[in-house]
């Protein structure tokens, strides 16, 4: 076997762990198949006749390649999306509702919707350290840091995942989830009665004018009329995931990890009393999100949660994806 053909062997033993890698650093599955590929071409360009650790290696190439994509999101800034150019997305969750939440749940919407919130280098430190235990040593190579200041970017990452959240709150936090998780799920499957439990007979949504469609009221009052229309939007519900929002439970809409509206939902005992639903693009950057922790998790554990947005030195959107014609596999 020459070593272009060993090389392809070795790529393919390790290709789904690279592919998870760029998907959680880069918070889309299409992006990280592109970045899966252009490691590849790079990798064969490059042989591995003098590599000593070919997945260590490959594992570099793959975070260097989600690492410039990241930085070309920066450069070059992207304007906000407007919250109803949700609805064609929606549409095409309800066709395929089982790939929807797969989009939803392969990464982990709280988590990305955090990491979007991180510096390139500290987004790609995280990941690479907490999620996928590479060395610092590796993993400084890789952002072009000292092992130390390596160190202090993935601590800085993990201090804005874990928002900051410490023990005394957990027993509200538990709690708090577990009327949001049920309201959640009540709301992906449009369960009018498991909605009308769930909400105080009194409860008030409010929304902003970027956060729903045109002509819909900016308050409604009342259980019912909050479940009906809660039920109207089960779609958008499908991809909503909890998350800590300026402290307490919430939750928060990213298809494909793109924060795109967030709930800040208000509880008392087992009752949801107040949900504001903000979209606004300004708004949304002066919300804290934080992640919730493995011990305040409810029964919704088929995400990840941990969130994000942008400040104004950081990423605010997606990124260029690499072309099609780059998709040749080993």
């Amino acid at each position: 076997m020459d070593d272009q053909a060993l090389l392809a062997e070795e790529f393919d033993q390790v290709r789904g762990r690279l592919r998870a890698i760029a998907a959680r650093i880069l918070g889309s599955t299409d992006e990280a198949d592109d970045a899966v590929q252009e490691s590849w071409l790079r990798a064969s360009r490059a042989g591995a006749a003098s590599v000593a650790n070919v997945p260590a290696w490959l594992t570099t190439i793959v975070s260097r390649v989600c690492l410039d994509l990241l930085r070309a999101r920066q450069r070059r800034r992207e304007e906000p999306i407007d919250p109803t150019s949700l609805e064609p997305v929606m549409a095409d969750a309800a066709t395929d509702p089982e790939q929807a939440a797969m989009t939803a749940d392969a990464v982990g919407l709280a988590l990305l919707a955090v990491l979007d919130r991180l510096s390139p280098a500290e987004r790609v430190a995280f990941v690479l350290h907490d999620l996928f235990a590479v060395p610092f040593d590796e993993i400084a190579g890789i952002v072009g840091r000292s092992t130390t200041t390596t160190k202090k970017l993935a601590s800085r990452a993990r201090h804005r995942v874990h928002g900051g959240t410490d023990d005394l709150q957990v027993v509200d936090l538990a709690r708090q989830r577990a009327v949001v998780t049920a309201f959640l799920s009540a709301s992906r499957a449009g369960d009018l009665d498991a909605l009308l439990a769930v909400l105080a007979p009194d409860v008030v949504r409010r929304a902003d004018a970027l956060a729903v469609a045109p002509g819909t009221p900016a308050e409604v009052r009342g259980a019912r009329a909050v479940a009906e229309e809660t039920r109207a939007n089960m779609d958008r519900a499908r991809l909503a995931r909890p998350a800590l929002v300026d402290g307490t439970v919430g939750a928060v809409v990213a298809p494909h990890g793109m924060v795109m509206v967030v709930l800040r939902i208000t509880t008392v005992g087992d009752r949801v009393t107040a949900i504001e639903v903000i979209g606004d693009p300004a708004r949304l950057r002066r919300i804290r999100l934080g992640g919730l922790l493995d011990h305040v998790r409810g029964d919704d554990t088929t995400a990840q949660e941990d969130p994000r947005i942008g400040d104004a030195d950081r990423p605010d959107g997606h990124g260029p994806q690499t072309p099609a014609d780059q998709r040749g596999r080993p």
